[in-house]
């Protein structure tokens, strides 16, 4: 089972068909407006699909046929629409672009093969022809991993679209472990899995969209994480395509017998080889899944009680931990009434219990009644202890419902002339508070110093994400008004901002939305001359032609 790319926005987020949560004349506008210090909110859509042109393809008759032969007629598309779809990934910069109807960098064709054998022979045919290739699952992409680029021989492009490549293939409840084709969406894997009682447990903001193999290559994490563990510690085994042929990682509990390399295919970023199966770390479907929420005085009380919960070892399966503006801004954003008397008597409530701006911890606790029942009663001790205040079961449901619906309001913002980007890092214990600080001074002034009109400012909000007994992920919301004019520019500037100061900070370029392009940069300062060396040593290695994801990664 896989997704009607036509019933998909090329370019957006999600379904065609998708409700818009902010529609014209909801509260939420004029709170927005009034945010970023905007008199008027412009109407700035998106170009009509029928409105972009698109570069004439590259690939003329003779290479259609040829790939079409390997991989079937239907497996082979270069109409515009699916050169357009397959153009970029999701990020704000990418949506520039696309939203603009700017398409000179697309693909020449997008071929879907549906076995390893078929990305085998469409490798070769790469090879033989000069064809830069880029892997392609969900295309979820928010750091520019799945542009069509070609490489500095400017040589034709082809697309390979993963998603019919998209069964589990085995389930052992003996090992708990399943081997599944990379090309799955996340809602499949885990309505096939759970059909067996078991689950990988792997639920980024992108679950609906995102498939196996982007995870991998993104050495992305969920929200639950704490529990599930990221991408690089549930992958047990690899099934690649490279252009030497094909590589089968090792599949152990453990080793010793050298570098684990599944570690060097997680976050490989499809420039090594074309992951076509996986082996995966799998779970019980929990029996229990509880969520709630606590308040606290400030982000400083807070990150420390999440830090006694993972040195506690209490087994949770997510602490988020929002920062003073976030938790404003997401409770004022999300009520459709802009205030009323409610709002009013919470208000009163929080401040006389000494909480004038407070932080919004939710902690999500998975397993059998008996280990719920202790995390709970732990993490709740914890979360006293440190000067919460308990909020109950509500807050954490709210968020469980809605947990996948962030992207789903920057297609209206950008309508009305707002941009909305995020970006995350991780840094130790010690480090949390100054980072958080220094990286949210570090956007703020780059969005001041960039927006439109003067009087408009931005918004930048926080959270503590993921966490670990020795650090823990900072991740980034911004808001803005577009400067219309050179929006790229803007974008830019407040980019190299945050990523200058994330690095100068002590913290790494990426937590888990991976490097592609955005952050290719920052690389060698993070890894080091030697460390990018050797990666550049093992590109050469698996794709000497620089065949696979030109730009990516490396640069």
């Amino acid at each position: 089972m896989t997704i009607d790319r036509q019933t998909l926005r090329w370019n957006g987020w999600g379904l065609v068909t998708q409700e818009n949560p902010y529609p014209d004349g909801a509260a939420q506008w004029i709170f927005i407006r009034d945010a970023l210090g905007m008199k008027e909110l412009p109407s700035t859509p998106a170009k009509r699909f029928t409105d972009i042109s698109l570069p004439k393809s590259r690939l003329d008759a003779e290479a259609i046929s040829r790939l079409k032969e390997i991989c079937g007629n239907n497996q082979v598309r270069d109409d515009d629409y699916e050169r357009a779809f397959h153009a970029r990934g999701k990020s704000y910069h990418d949506l520039l672009y696309v939203r603009a109807g700017k398409l000179e960098i697309a693909p020449d064709a997008a071929v879907y093969p549906r076995s390893p054998e078929e990305v085998e022979q469409v490798m070769t045919f790469c090879l033989k022809h000069k064809v830069a290739l880029v892997p392609f699952g969900g295309g979820s992409s928010v750091v520019g991993g799945v542009t069509a680029e070609s490489g500095s021989l400017e040589r034709a492009v082809i697309t390979l679209d993963m998603t019919l490549m998209n069964r589990v293939l085995k389930i052992d409840k003996k090992s708990m472990t399943a081997t599944v084709q990379a090309g799955i969406y996340g809602p499949h894997l885990e309505k096939a899995l759970q059909e067996h009682g078991v689950t990988l447990g792997h639920y980024p903001q992108s679950f609906q969209f995102s498939t196996l193999g982007g995870w991998i290559a993104a050495r992305g994490a969920g929200q639950q994480s704490n529990r599930y563990g990221k991408a690089e510690k549930w992958l047990v085994a690899a099934k690649l395509v490279t252009p030497k042929g094909v590589w089968q990682t090792e599949d152990y509990p453990a080793s010793a017998a050298g570098p684990n390399m599944n570690q060097i295919v997680a976050g490989s970023e499809g420039t090594l080889g074309v992951i076509c199966e996986a082996t995966v770390k799998i779970h019980e479907v929990p029996q229990v899944k509880d969520y709630r929420g606590y308040l606290f005085k400030d982000f400083k009380s807070g990150a420390r009680a999440v830090r006694a919960i993972n040195h506690a070892d209490v087994p949770v399966a997510m602490v988020r931990l929002s920062d003073a503006p976030e938790t404003f801004f997401f409770q004022a954003a999300g009520s459709s009434s802009g205030g009323g008397l409610k709002a009013k008597l919470q208000g009163a409530y929080l401040k006389m219990k000494g909480l004038d701006a407070p932080c919004l911890m939710l902690i999500g606790l998975e397993g059998d009644k008996e280990t719920v029942a202790y995390a709970r009663q732990r993490t709740a001790a914890i979360a006293q202890k440190h000067g919460a205040t308990a909020i109950g079961a509500s807050a954490g449901r709210k968020w469980f419902h809605g947990r996948f619906d962030g992207p789903h309001i920057r297609d209206p913002l950008m309508d009305r002339g707002i941009g909305v980007d995020t970006l995350e890092t991780s840094t130790h214990w010690a480090n949390i508070l100054p980072l958080h600080e220094k990286v949210s001074a570090a956007i703020t002034k780059a969005m001041t110093e960039n927006v439109p009109e003067t009087g408009q400012r931005g918004i930048v909000m926080g959270h503590i994400s993921h966490s670990y007994p020795d650090g823990a992920s900072l991740y980034f919301t911004y808001i803005f008004p577009r400067k219309l004019e050179d929006e790229a520019g803007q974008w830019l500037a407040i980019k190299r901002a945050a990523s200058d100061a994330i690095l100068e900070g002590g913290g790494t370029i990426s937590h888990h939305h991976g490097v592609g392009t955005d952050h290719a940069p920052w690389l060698v300062e993070e890894k080091g001359a030697r460390g990018v060396g050797a990666l550049q040593a093992l590109k050469k290695e698996f794709d000497p032609e620089g065949l696979l994801n030109p730009g990516k990664l490396l640069g």
